[in-house]
């Protein structure tokens, strides 16, 4: 499990473990629980849930083992380890970083400090592009910003006959979904390191999908939650948060098939702003799609 090359054990404090080598994994997990409550302010199932995941991590079972075993008492090892990535939740580390793993539409992937976590809302990305794909034959992809590779492999695994190429312009980040391209076995994903559309092979495809940096700088969110811990280059889009997909839209359009797809992710608020690039540059069919929380996330555009 990629868990266990995240988890730090020599940072837990010594005296730990001789006081909570006599609770039971359920006293352990249930005080936990408390503690991830107050400090994170989540609710009551998600920090029972992340003291869960946490030990199970810990101890190398899966977490529904811990339920029929909680009167058991857990090792001195496995309680060092726990600590420490229990201290590390409570300072609101990511779990995906803790544990080094996140499941993106289907599929478990390795995730690190180096890439963005695949978020719930980025599988509506997938799933308009995968609805705009030609049903037969094969197909041309590319994921601008592939991060982790989670978009290009979700596309990939669900569309085998289609050629998805994932470019970042982070060495770091391609490592990590090389890393999960070979885990999961997926052939039909190639990888290559741009700026953007920089070093991308002439070439036009049937689908251009991206979830760029569109943050913008100084941002209050950008110093709350998960974000805190995230590649500041993969969130930041310059001053208004649009500055990368001002240069992806106009070249997109120039490397489509004709009727071919781009889909964007983008902020809550920015769905006029996207609207407007893609109408500048020649796109028909420009609609906006809202996420799971209601926000208009993805805008898309057809080539004429």
């Amino acid at each position: 499990m990629c868990w266990r090359q995240s988890i730090r054990p020599n940072c837990w404090r010594p005296w730990a473990n001789e006081l909570d080598s006599a609770l039971t994994i359920g006293e352990l997990l249930h005080r936990d629980a408390v503690r991830l409550r107050a400090a994170l302010q989540l609710d009551v199932r998600t920090s029972a849930m992340e003291a869960r995941l946490l030990l199970a991590a810990a101890c190398g079972v899966e977490p529904v083992w811990l339920l029929a075993h909680d009167r058991d008492l857990p090792h001195s090892g496995q309680i060092a380890i726990y600590l420490a990535t229990l201290e590390r939740r409570l300072s609101g580390e990511p779990m995906a970083y803790i544990l080094g793993e996140r499941e993106f539409f289907g599929l478990m992937l390795r995730v690190t400090p180096e890439v963005l976590i695949p978020r719930p809302d980025t599988e509506l990305l997938v799933e308009l592009a995968l609805a705009r794909l030609p049903q037969r034959g094969g197909c041309r992809v590319i994921d601008l910003g592939t991060g982790s590779g989670a978009v290009a492999l979700a596309l990939a695994h669900t569309r085998p006959d289609a050629d998805v190429l994932g470019v970042d312009r982070s060495e770091a980040a391609l490592a990590v979904a090389a890393d999960n391209a070979r885990r999961l076995g997926m052939n039909n994903v190639t990888l290559l390191c741009s700026d953007w559309w920089q070093s991308v092979p002439a070439g036009r495809f049937e689908l251009v999908v991206s979830n760029p940096p569109y943050i913008a700088a100084g941002d209050r969110h950008l110093g709350q939650g998960d974000v805190r811990f995230e590649p500041l280059q993969a969130l930041v889009g310059g001053r208004d948060g649009l500055d990368d997909l001002r240069r992806i839209v106009p070249d997109a359009c120039m490397r489509l098939t004709p009727g071919g797809w781009l889909l964007l992710e983008h902020g809550w608020d920015q769905a006029a702003a996207v609207r407007s690039l893609m109408a500048a540059a020649g796109l028909k069919q420009i609609e906006s799609c809202a996420d799971l929380g209601g926000n208009e996330r993805v805008t898309l555009g057809q080539a004429g």
